[in-house]
């Protein structure tokens, strides 16, 4: 049954089958082996599984970063499976955040122009203002002009969190976000993103190995070999 979705939808990520096949045709790596996953509107979900489960594979064509081989991937009312490079990268714009391991800030760049400047491309006219806001919330009001080597790792996941949450997207999702970060930094960028998808009211998906981290959200979602191997309440 074909699901038609909507922004009043309770349901704002929707898989159906999905399968990811990489490889050459002769020698194919079946990565992603039929998911099927519903997440409702301001829901935080953990997808919990060791290296090479598939996890960070599924969060990628959950995000729209890659195409599912088959299967149907509906996103905040907007079907990714049948989209193009140039209409994923649209319908992911202001409604998809995403947050990575790496922090992926660009080095010649400030924090505030780091946040800023995705805005602005985006065609967001208040960019800077909603930039320092942001990194004001992340407790960075006083780092704005830094630029990333100048700042901590724990520092610079901040400014990538701001730079997710800038544009008020309704989905959040976020890979390993504290890979890179000691314990205790670990623990407080933990409370800020779970802090900051609380106050924006946003649909989070959070990929980790780490159980603890896992059972702070709603849900979980444990991944083996590809598929889902059980589902349990956080």
């Amino acid at each position: 049954m074909h699901m038609q979705m909507n922004d009043l939808s309770p349901i704002v990520v929707h898989a159906r089958n999905v399968t990811l096949t990489l490889g050459p045709a002769e020698n194919p790596v079946e990565i992603l082996r039929g998911i099927d996953l519903d997440i409702r509107r301001g829901e935080s979900v953990a997808v919990l599984g060791a290296s090479g489960s598939g996890k960070s594979s599924l969060m990628a064509v959950l995000a729209g970063l890659e195409r599912a081989s088959a299967g149907e991937v509906m996103i905040g009312g907007a079907d990714f499976s049948a989209l193009d490079e140039d209409e994923l990268a649209r319908a992911r714009r202001g409604h998809v955040g995403i947050i990575l391991q790496a922090f992926h800030l660009l080095p010649t760049m400030t924090a505030l122009e780091n946040v800023a400047v995705p805005l602005e491309l985006a065609g967001s006219t208040d960019a800077f203002a909603r930039a320092a806001r942001e990194l004001t919330a992340v407790g960075l009001g006083h780092r704005m002009d830094h630029y990333p080597a100048q700042l901590s790792g724990g520092e610079q996941q901040r400014v990538a969190i701001a730079r997710a949450m800038a544009p008020e997207p309704k989905i959040l999702f976020a890979d390993e976000p504290t890979g890179n970060l000691d314990g205790k930094t670990s623990q407080a960028i933990t409370d800020l993103l779970f802090d900051r998808h609380r106050e924006a009211q946003a649909t989070l998906m959070l990929i980790t190995h780490d159980p603890t981290l896992a059972e702070r959200c709603d849900r979980i979602v444990e991944i083996s070999d590809g598929r889902i191997a059980n589902e349990r309440r956080g």
